[in-house]
């Protein structure tokens, strides 16, 4: 079972696996998919179509999946992809992809 801090807003929609650690404060959005093994630490925000791949560390503060800080950007909506068994620090921002397609921002495993 998903241990999941009572002060932790899931949002209906998104897609946890059962032992997913997700600490005090976190947001999480409804088209958010976090696979097994992984732990939010505190005040991380999850967001967009974002897929956070199995025994990831997300440590205190990080932002993803949020839309593109380009401000002409009007294209069709992308997503943000994350590998497995990764360490994302503290303040990290990763967000939505650019790409015209709709392709997301893509990360690799074991980084």
């Amino acid at each position: 079972m998903s241990r999941i801090h009572r002060t932790a807003v899931v949002a209906v929609g998104a897609t946890i696996a059962d032992d997913v650690e997700i600490g005090p404060d976190c947001g999480v959005g409804p088209e958010v998919t976090i696979e097994a093994g992984t732990t939010l630490h505190a005040h991380v925000v999850v967001d967009g179509h974002t897929r956070i791949g199995a025994g990831c560390q997300i440590l205190p503060f990080a932002s993803l999946g949020q839309p593109p800080q380009y401000a002409g950007f009007k294209l069709r909506p992308s997503g943000l992809a994350i590998g497995r068994n990764n360490v994302i620090r503290e303040y990290v921002t990763m967000n939505s992809g650019t790409d015209s397609e709709g392709a997301p921002t893509s990360v690799g495993s074991n980084g």
